[in-house]
């Protein structure tokens, strides 16, 4: 956890939060006190990890990574799996620009990694966006997983909607892979469409069949 508070901390300052250390820091153990609570059973700090992993290894391809990093951490900031809606999505956009504010980053910073958390809600990015579309690669990474990985993906969404009935859980999830498969695009950034969009459609398409089934 300690690595993971000085990357926060790094990406902070890179996207030029002026706030003493300790504040910075002490914004990242509340980040991961967030990304830890007892709702997430797939959107918490794993899947963080993963997110950022994949931003760092296609950093190259974002004309502002450190934003595009600290867009990841806030993109669940506010995961509550009983909401209506993008509702968690507007939630940690707004959290997102309230905190980076409070941390000193300039106001056209909060403002444009409010606009790439908002992103996450559709997954849908504009022409000539590079930074939405690595945030937005990165947080579908999972969808091109392997079949072990896929099926705990799938696993750990089933158990965050726990207290969602078998029916409406499986109408309400084949929306979602339906409107996934409907973009023009999963991955949007070259070398990640190219590597994981066949594998990610294939394990949709499987998954929209058994929720049929």
């Amino acid at each position: 956890m300690t690595d993971l508070v000085h990357r926060w901390r790094a990406a902070a300052r890179g996207v030029g939060a002026s706030a003493p250390e300790a504040d910075l820091d002490s914004a990242g153990g509340y980040l991961l006190d967030r990304w830890s609570e007892p709702q997430r059973q797939y959107h918490d700090v794993t899947h963080l990890c993963a997110v950022l992993e994949v931003i760092d290894r296609y950093a190259d391809l974002a004309p502002a990574p450190d934003r595009v990093r600290v867009a990841a951490w806030l993109h669940d900031a506010v995961y509550d799996p009983r909401a209506l809606g993008d509702a968690n999505e507007r939630d940690s956009a707004e959290f997102a620009a309230g905190l980076l504010t409070t941390l000193g980053a300039p106001a056209e910073v909060a403002a444009e990694v409010s606009r790439l958390v908002g992103l996450t809600a559709g997954h849908a990015t504009g022409a000539d966006d590079p930074d939405g579309e690595l945030l937005c690669d990165a947080d579908l990474s999972i969808l091109a997983a392997d079949d072990d990985r896929y099926a705990a993906y799938t696993a750990a969404i089933r158990r965050e909607y726990a207290h969602v009935p078998d029916d409406a859980f499986r109408a309400g999830r084949a929306r979602v892979l339906t409107a996934l498969l409907e973009l023009p695009q999963i991955y949007r950034l070259a070398p990640l469409h190219a590597a994981w969009e066949s594998r990610a459609r294939a394990n949709l398409e499987r998954e929209l069949a058994t929720l049929a089934g």
